[in-house]
């Protein structure tokens, strides 16, 4: 017998940006292969030819390609190019998973809605760099990782979920980024698996989930 799939739901396409390590992108495809992302990573795009993460997604079959910024004088020019790379697999979500480069609005407006960041604070603080040093020197007794929608403001979209983590005494701002960085592997493809879902969208500049407004904060993973 043929199984009816006519109301069958297409996988979401996501197109995996990233910049070094690659070390969420191989959350992702752990989650893929885990079956806790129901989705199909059709293509990782770096920006830097020598990022490692490029080893992941071979590793894993992923289609990949490099579009160096180093080559575009002009961000526009690297922006619209990338922009277009991007479009070529036409994602239904787009991550940007440690790919370090500042977004111009054009780019952002062209996937608005459907692009997520994690940023190693728990904003609105920190947004930026050295995230971890500026907790520690501000006092603060935890850090933490936010998984948020890309707007045109750096660091400032809609919060989706946020996980936090202790500062110990005598911690570096690399114990806490090694901290840190397990729970940006769970949240990261967690929200994500929102999204395919249907549960989760950017509305009004608010993060909807499961039809009602998300705190300024986001939601709070409790480990």
């Amino acid at each position: 017998m043929i199984p009816d799939t006519t109301n069958a739901r297409a996988k979401t396409r996501i197109v995996v940006l990233i910049s070094g390590s690659g070390s969420n992108l191989q959350a992702f495809i752990d989650a893929r292969d885990n079956r806790q992302l129901d989705a199909d990573l059709v293509a990782v795009i770096s920006n830097r030819p020598e990022a490692t993460g490029l080893e992941r997604a071979a590793r894993a079959g992923i289609t990949s390609r490099v579009i160096d910024h180093q080559a575009y004088p002009q961000r526009l020019d690297f922006d619209r190019t990338l922009a277009a790379a991007v479009a070529d697999y036409k994602p239904d979500l787009v991550i940007l998973a440690g790919f370090m480069r500042i977004l111009s609005a054009e780019f952002v407006d062209r996937f608005s809605g459907r692009m997520l960041n994690i940023h190693p604070s728990l904003l609105p603080k920190y947004p930026g760099l050295n995230t971890h040093q500026r907790a520690l020197d501000a006092g603060d007794n935890e850090a933490g990782t936010t998984v948020h929608f890309v707007t045109s403001q750096l660091d400032g979209g809609p919060p989706i979920v946020q996980g936090a983590v202790p500062i110990i005494s005598g911690d570096s701002a690399a114990d806490i980024a090694a901290r840190v960085l397990g729970v940006e592997h769970v949240i990261f493809p967690m929200a994500a698996q929102w999204y395919c879902e249907g549960r989760l969208s950017m509305q009004d500049g608010a993060t909807l989930l499961d039809g009602e407004v998300l705190a300024p904060t986001g939601r709070t993973f409790e480990a």
